[in-house]
């Protein structure tokens, strides 16, 4: 498995688009989104578990609940949440998409993403589709991933290649998100795109198994989104054995899979509202996966642990403090913390207890923009990793003014 560009158009018979039609004030920022599959592709999503659900994974969920679907639609500007005639405006961006493509309004996935509480006018959509259309190219998904951008500052899009069968296939990914993202699936807009063939029921079960250890343990504020999806289709342009059932093809597609939503959800935690750098928690020796997930969900949550870190500042007792409410099985006096980065590494709790360590070459460590908080427990052999970023005063700018 290697690593490769080109996003979601990196699997055979994909096709993407990005632009400007109106939604967003900004005349330069795309705003509308287009992904293709040239022929109809397994299809699965996972959703938000917000009570308050974007009109958009309505007609999502009716649209692939046969498991198939051959494009993907996606506004950013205005979430289309919480409005009367939300479901009408969703299906009618598919219909946009049926009468400008000739693609099935039925096997077109709809997302938005933006402000909650908005009208979505549908008329700057309506213009700009044939447009959109005829921008499809075969290296379209970084135009892709800029037109579904609302707070963030850099694009997300990533791909990599593997064998299945002595046939070379394909996964790529673009993404937003950078507010509003908490643990509780989907945490964001991601779609992904596979050239290979698989069923839906396996290709729901692997995205699933996935987000488990990827998007699922990724926090920002502690905010969950209420238009968070994950999407996936898989055309089998690349023509290998059609997974059907679990087995050595199933586990090396989802390994494949691990490694661009790893991707995925370290960019997303980097790329935090105001964030100067990522912050990872790795936990090993936890009791089981759950009680280790919960720790390490537990420590980049922490609001007083990510204002310190904003500040470098190596105060090691809110971690501590943060592992003792999770609520997992852990014998405090048994953990150990240690604070690394490509700066080197600082031991500062071992037995559950401080020890002696250079505030010094600590504030050097945590100066980095990417800093991993190592914690050992003494409980058994399972572990977890997550993501999150610092808490800075840009956090607070970005959202006092988020409407305007």
């Amino acid at each position: 498995m290697k690593e490769i560009t080109g996003g979601v158009c990196a699997p055979q018979g994909f096709k993407a688009a990005g632009v400007h039609c109106g939604i967003r004030k900004n005349k330069s920022k795309r705003d509308l989104a287009l992904i293709v599959s040239d022929r109809r592709a397994a299809a699965a999503g996972v959703y938000t578990r917000n009570k308050v659900k974007g009109a958009p994974i309505a007609v999502t969920k009716a649209h692939i609940a046969d498991g198939y679907a051959r494009a993907i639609v996606c506004n950013s500007g205005n979430a289309n949440t919480c409005n009367a005639d939300g479901v009408q405006k969703a299906e009618q961006m598919c219909r946009l998409v049926m009468r400008d493509s000739g693609i099935d309004e039925n096997d077109v996935i709809v997302a938005s993403t933006g402000v909650i509480g908005q009208i979505l006018p549908i008329e700057p959509i309506d213009a700009a589709m044939p447009a959109l259309v005829k921008a499809l190219k075969a290296d379209g998904s970084s135009d892709a991933a800029e037109a579904i951008m609302t707070t963030d500052t850099v694009k997300k899009e990533f791909a990599c290649e593997f064998e299945l069968g002595g046939k070379t296939c394909r996964i790529g990914a673009i993404a937003k998100g950078s507010g509003m993202i908490h643990p509780n699936m989907a945490t964001l807009l991601c779609f992904v795109t596979s050239d290979a063939a698989i069923v839906p029921e396996m290709l729901a079960e692997a995205l699933k198994e996935v987000i488990d250890d990827t998007l699922n343990m990724v926090s920002i504020d502690g905010d969950s989104s209420t238009n968070d999806m994950a999407m996936i289709v898989a055309n089998g342009a690349a023509e290998n054995a059609l997974i059907e059932a679990k087995g050595a093809d199933y586990e090396r597609f989802k390994t494949a899979l691990l490694a661009v939503m790893t991707r995925v959800s370290r960019a997303i935690a980097k790329d935090g509202e105001g964030a100067t750098r990522l912050v990872e928690c790795k936990v090993q020796g936890g009791a089981d996966v759950k009680s280790a997930k919960a720790i390490a969900k537990s420590v980049v949550c922490s609001s007083l642990l990510k204002a310190a870190m904003f500040a470098a500042d190596a105060n090691w007792g809110r971690i501590l403090c943060a592992i003792g409410y999770a609520d997992a099985v852990c014998d405090i006096t048994k953990v150990g913390v240690k604070l690394c980065s490509r700066a080197g590494s600082v031991t500062v709790c071992e037995g559950g207890n401080g020890v002696e360590f250079s505030e010094d070459e600590a504030k050097k460590v945590l100066s980095e923009d990417e800093v991993t908080i190592d914690v050992t427990c003494g409980d058994g052999g399972a572990s977890a990793t997550a993501w999150g970023c610092d808490l800075t005063y840009d956090y607070v700018k970005i959202n006092a003014d988020y409407r305007t």
